[in-house]
């Protein structure tokens, strides 16, 4: 396997995701590209999310897929309406819709619609305006967080879905577990895989984020399909948080780093602490100095 080249290059401010994202990586992405490769044939991204690191990198074509339909639908609805879609999203906030009964509608007609165009636009009325834009389903795949109960209309992002639409021009959308996107992966292909993460303690654990949940063969099984794509010529880069279990876990990759990352869920925001995270790097990686 031939060794792959970083180069220190954060970049400030990083490009902004349109969704609020549980455990988004905006404040993260500086360094996580110091660990990507500068080059690559393809940029896989089989936990998507809001798409923060995907929006910051600059390979010529992009994988992105999740688990969760409704963000693979939501992406496929923008990729091909662009404005349109956007000024459908847009009529949705209003301050008549800034209220729990409207919420509350909306969301039920968000879980019983069968229209992908109309679900995408609620699903983002709804991450706006539910408590600090996190996912959340019931065990009947209903979405189920609460209104957030904001004083103003929460702000629109049309300038940042626009320029994700842009974005997305490169990019093929899939709906499908990471058991199917890792295997895709090979020579000269780089791979951010940003998990639900391993809990910190047994009493906050969250995997409600999409049906099944994610415990920890869902944690090992990425790890092994991690060191087969670089076996295959890929770099994978996976982050998770620092326990005993995801130390021993990464204990064989090739490079990994203790970082600390603000928590953005609690609904005090005085108790909103830093949290230790892992970033492991599989694959041959090395530093050239003539791109720093």
């Amino acid at each position: 396997m031939k060794p792959r080249n970083i180069a220190a290059h954060v970049m400030e401010p990083t490009a902004k995701p349109f969704l609020k994202w549980a455990g988004a990586k905006r404040k993260l992405v500086g360094r996580l590209l110091d660990l990507l490769p500068v080059t690559g044939r393809r940029f896989f991204e089989p936990f998507v999310g809001s798409g923060v690191v995907f929006m910051n990198t600059r390979y010529p074509a992009s994988l992105l897929s999740d688990s969760n339909q409704d963000i693979i639908s939501l992406y496929s609805v923008l990729k091909v309406k662009h404005e349109e879609f956007i000024a459908d999203c847009k009529r949705l906030f209003t301050t008549r819709n800034n209220a729990a009964e409207r919420f509350y509608e909306l969301r039920e007609e968000f879980n019983t619609s069968r229209d992908p165009a109309r679900r995408a636009a609620i699903f983002v009325y709804l991450n706006r305006h539910c408590f600090n834009g996190l996912c959340r389903y019931n065990n009947k795949g209903e979405f189920n967080t609460p209104f957030g109960r904001y004083d103003r209309v929460p702000y629109f992002p049309a300038d940042e879905m626009l320029a994700f639409a842009r974005k997305l021009r490169t990019a093929k959308l899939q709906t499908m577990d990471f058991r199917k996107a890792l295997p895709q992966a090979g020579q000269d292909d780089v791979v951010y895989c940003d998990p639900p993460y391993e809990p910190l303690t047994a009493t906050a654990n969250f995997t409600s984020y999409a049906a099944g949940g994610f415990g920890q063969q869902d944690q090992r099984d990425l790890h092994a399909l991690a060191l087969e794509a670089s076996e295959r010529g890929a770099v994978v880069v996976i982050s998770n948080h620092d326990t005993l279990f995801t130390q021993k876990l990464y204990s064989g990759a090739s490079r990994l780093e203790e970082v600390l990352v603000s928590r953005t869920i609690s609904c005090n925001g005085q108790n909103r602490k830093k949290a230790r995270e892992l970033i492991a790097v599989f694959g041959e990686v090395v530093r050239s100095e003539s791109l720093l």
